[in-house]
C-alpha cells in the first residue's frame, strides 16, 4: 500500500512538474515573442520616419530644382537683353564712324548737319553705354543667384543621396539574424 501510495504520488508529482515546466516555456515564449513585436514596431515607426524624411526631402528638392530653372532663365533672358544692347552699340558706333567720316568730306554746311547727326550719334551710344552696364550687373546678379540656387539644389540632392545611404544601411542591418 504504501508502494502504491508511493506511486501515486510520483505520478502526480510528475504530472504537475510537467504542467509547471510547460506554463514556463509558454511564458518565456510569450515574453520571446513580445519582444520581437517590439522590435517589429519600433523598426517600422523609424522606417516610417526616414520615408517622411524622404518624402519631404524629395518636395523640397522638386521645388528647388523649380527655383534653379527660373534663375537659370532669369540669367539667359539677361543675357540675351545684353547681347541686345551690344548689337545696338555697334550700329551706333558703325553709324557714329559714317557721319565722321562723312564730316570730313563735306562742305561747311553738310557739316553742322552732319555735327548734330554726330553729336546725337554720341549721345545715342553714351545712353547705350549706360544701360549695358545696368544689363551687365543684371546679368552678373542673375549668375550669382543661379549658383547660389544651384548650391540649395546641390545639398538638398547630397542629403538625399545621405538619406537613401542610410535607408539601405539600415535595411542590411535589419536582414542580419537576430
Amino acid at each position: 500500500m504504501r508502494r502504491a501510495f508511493f506511486l501515486i504520488l510520483a505520478v502526480f508529482g510528475m504530472a504537475t512538474a510537467t504542467f509547471g515546466q510547460a506554463a514556463s516555456s509558454d511564458s518565456q515564449t510569450l515574453h520571446a515573442l513580445l519582444s520581437e513585436v517590439r522590435a517589429l514596431r519600433q523598426d517600422l515607426q523609424s522606417s516610417l520616419a526616414r520615408v517622411q524624411s524622404a518624402q519631404i526631402l524629395l518636395s523640397r528638392l522638386q521645388i528647388q530644382e523649380a527655383v534653379v530653372t527660373r534663375a537659370s532663365e532669369n540669367l539667359d533672358d539677361a543675357r540675351s537683353k545684353l547681347a541686345d544692347v551690344q548689337v545696338v552699340q555697334k550700329s551706333e558706333r558703325a553709324e557714329l564712324r559714317h557721319y565722321e567720316e562723312l564730316s570730313s568730306e563735306a562742305d561747311p554746311r553738310q557739316r553742322q548737319n552732319l555735327q548734330d547727326n554726330i553729336n546725337s550719334a554720341q549721345s545715342d551710344l553714351e545712353a547705350s553705354t549706360l544701360v549695358e552696364q545696368q544689363r551687365q550687373a543684371a546679368e552678373t546678379e542673375a549668375q550669382q543667384q543661379l549658383q547660389t540656387e544651384q548650391s540649395k539644389l546641390n545639398t538638398l540632392g547630397n542629403q538625399l543621396d545621405e538619406l537613401v545611404k542610410n535607408m539601405d544601411d539600415h535595411a542590411e542591418q535589419s536582414r542580419v539574424p537576430r
